[in-house]
């Protein structure tokens, strides 16, 4: 239930009312519409820093997840953007990056590394590409079946709710549950397609080219060139995708519903999505902790997540903490969507199973993951 608007609320020169879902880029557009200087960044410290009277409009009736399933329920939730990272995928078998003990960062030292994270860095790739190759062996699309998270966006998207959903993760699992390229912004590259990382070649190869290079241990190199060939994927020293930039602009106009799940929002620029949604968008994070907390001097330069869930002034972010799947489970159960999303788990695991023993392939699910997944598979029966 939306409050209503406080007494004398701010305007422009023109004495246009400001409205109160006016996102943080309309914030920058103030200078060139007729604000004096001064005017301009007195606002911008106002909104950012959360100083001054203004008073943002409350669209949950309750910050917690009871209040945010009555308003996925409500007509004025229409467009739900997904902000995904490693944790969505854990379950699956797959490690994510920070843990301190299961993550992949703590569980390299075989590869001799000067630092973990020299493993996904252009540079160190182009002169150093063995362990990269070495590490995507273990960790190859098409190993692990989709999580409970994966499902219950699709099922999002099976209720017309959906309106993007935006993943950190190359694991392709997103597209194996069911998501079609259109439902996706795969901020840190894929699989799907590699080139040649000469700026003078830049020749493509496709998935299958790349997947008998890697298992059979050979180093890919261009034919045409003989330089390195790399996964589409995004290292850390390069820029992302255009269409991450594209979708963004026009997406998170029109999100009324910001899900962020297992991501510990470090890495820019898709931390700072999160300060991309209108002001009056509720934003719930699903995760092992509390992410993405107000830094008012990163949030002035358009950085940082900006999220509040705690202090007197919290109007909109709410922070279920625990697992992933079942964070989306306790979801699902509000929304009356428990029993069809242990169905369609169910159903599209026994699916891939079948598809993997009618095609045996090196890519068969390993030990770990075949029992993760029957332990869902009898969660969901």
């Amino acid at each position: 239930m939306a409050e209503a608007d406080p007494p004398g609320p701010p305007q422009d020169e023109a004495g246009k009312v400001l409205d109160a879902q006016d996102s943080d880029s309309d914030i920058e557009s103030g200078a060139s519409s007729g604000e004096t200087e001064m005017d301009f960044l007195r606002n911008l410290f106002s909104r950012t820093l959360g100083l001054g009277s203004e008073k943002r409009e409350k669209l949950l009736d309750e910050l917690s997840l009871e209040g945010v399933t009555r308003f996925i329920q409500s007509d004025r939730c229409q467009n739900i953007i997904c902000m995904v990272g490693a944790g969505i995928s854990t379950s699956a078998g797959i490690p994510d990056f920070r843990s301190p003990t299961t993550g992949l960062y703590s569980n390299l030292e075989k590869y001799n590394l000067p630092y973990p994270e020299a493993i996904f860095e252009i540079n160190y790739f182009k002169k150093h590409p063995e362990p990269f190759f070495a590490l995507a062996r273990e960790l190859y699309p098409g190993q692990f079946k989709p999580t409970v998270c994966h499902y219950f966006i699709r099922l999002l998207k099976e209720k017309g709710l959906l309106l993007r959903c935006y993943t950190q993760n190359i694991d392709t699992l997103e597209r194996v549950a069911g998501l079609q390229p259109q439902d996706l912004v795969e901020a840190h590259g894929t699989f799907y397609t590699s080139h040649c990382v000469s700026s003078h070649c830049r020749k493509e190869y496709s998935l299958g080219w790349m997947k008998d290079k890697i298992f059979s241990e050979v180093t890919p190199k261009c034919d045409k060139c003989q330089s390195l060939v790399k996964p589409d994927i995004v290292f850390f020293g390069e820029t992302l995708p255009a269409r991450f930039f594209s979708y963004m602009q026009s997406d998170f106009q029109k999100v009324d519903l910001l899900i962020i799940m297992g991501t510990s929002l470090q890495v820019q620029p898709f931390a700072s999505l999160v300060s991309k949604a209108p002001l009056a968008t509720p934003r719930l994070l699903i995760n092992k902790e509390k992410t993405g907390q107000r830094d008012p001097f990163l949030g002035l330069m358009g950085m940082g997540g900006g999220m509040d869930f705690d202090s007197e002034k919290a109007y909109r972010d709410v922070a279920w903490l625990g697992d992933c799947d079942q964070g989306c489970l306790a979801l699902a159960d509000l929304l009356g969507w428990k029993k069809e999303l242990e169905a369609l788990v169910k159903k599209e695991h026994a699916a891939i199973e079948a598809q993997a023993g009618a095609s045996p392939h090196p890519l068969a699910p390993p030990e770990a993951n075949k029992e993760s997944t029957k332990a869902e598979g009898e969660k969901a029966q």
